[in-house]
């Protein structure tokens, strides 16, 4: 089954063209089908972008999904046309007396700014917290993870001196875990933060279960036991030249990155890097609407239960 856009959306052609079944809409509109509502707030600056990428994950699902796009309320972008905003974004008050079946709150490029120093912070809680009662099942992905384990667990900010940028190997740590179900016990995923996730300080400060980690990038797939929340560390969102599109952004404004690990041929960046992650996030977006939202969302989202299990 396709994902349901708007008709205008800037995805719909981009998709279509990967021959990734789209249904706008209008035709939405005249299928008597229960979709899965499902939100994004998209945090991250180039943001047409970033829509394209979590579409394409959430259209391999044989569920429909009727997605709608959140901001932060009236916050500025310098990287995408305010049209765009205004004609396919919805703010906060505008549905928050409704109620969703899964919500994606993306990554943003906050790593070295401090919580209390975030202009839209309040909005980051109130959004968090207005969750637990009005979405069955939240993904947070990278630097919305580190935020909502200070908002839900009070972990602070743990950051490494050095980015972490690159493609790694991750260890399954539950193997029979629904959300990591069909993976292979090792699996690449790509990573591009400073944020820290100590697998110790998620085992020892909170009730959360570990699916997947590894040596270099910490925890990386984690969840709740009732399967409200779960968070990814990395970027499986990501393109094939998302890594070499940021090294190039940050060597030509002179910051001396360094080349992602794992990433282009021969740790040579005038080779063109290919996706080595490409199936894992599929599969991992799969996994998530299935086991955390379908399986548990009621049929009428006005008779939500927030202690569901």
């Amino acid at each position: 089954m396709p994902i349901c856009i708007p008709d205008e959306l800037p995805a719909v052609n981009v998709l279509r063209n990967e021959n990734v079944f789209v249904m706008t809409s209008t035709r939405a509109s005249h299928q008597n089908i229960r979709p899965l509502k499902v939100l994004i707030l998209n945090l991250m600056p180039k943001k047409i972008e970033t829509e394209n990428q979590f579409l394409r994950l959430l259209s391999n699902s044989p569920l429909q999904l009727d997605i709608q796009l959140l901001r932060i309320n009236n916050h500025e972008s310098k990287n995408t046309p305010a049209e765009h905003l205004n004609n396919f974004y919805c703010n906060f008050e505008d549905i928050q007396d409704q109620n969703f079946d899964g919500l994606i709150v993306t990554g943003a490029p906050l790593g070295l700014v401090e919580f209390k120093d975030v202009i839209y912070w309040d909005e980051i809680e109130k959004i968090t917290n207005w969750a637990k009662e009005h979405v069955t099942s939240t993904l947070f992905v990278c630097w919305a993870v580190q935020a909502a384990l200070n908002i839900l667990y009070n972990i602070p900010k743990l950051t490494m001196t050095e980015k972490l940028s690159g493609v790694y190997w991750h260890n399954i740590v539950e193997p029979l875990a629904p959300l990591t179900r069909g993976f292979d016990d090792r699996f690449l995923a790509p990573h591009s933060r400073y944020a820290h996730f100590p697998s110790d300080v998620i085992r020892q400060h909170t009730d959360l279960e570990i699916y997947a980690e590894s040596e270099q990038t910490g925890a990386y797939l984690f969840a709740s036991k009732d399967r409200r929340f779960a968070f990814a560390t990395g970027h499986p969102e990501y393109d094939a030249h998302t890594l070499s599109a940021e090294y190039f952004r940050d060597f030509d404004a002179g910051l001396a990155p360094a080349i992602p690990e794992n990433y282009f041929p021969q740790d040579n960046p005038e080779l063109p890097p290919t996706a080595s992650w490409r199936s894992h996030g599929y599969l991992l977006f799969n996994n998530w609407l299935n086991y955390f939202v379908y399986q548990r969302t009621p049929y009428d989202l006005r008779q939500m239960n927030p202690t569901m299990d």
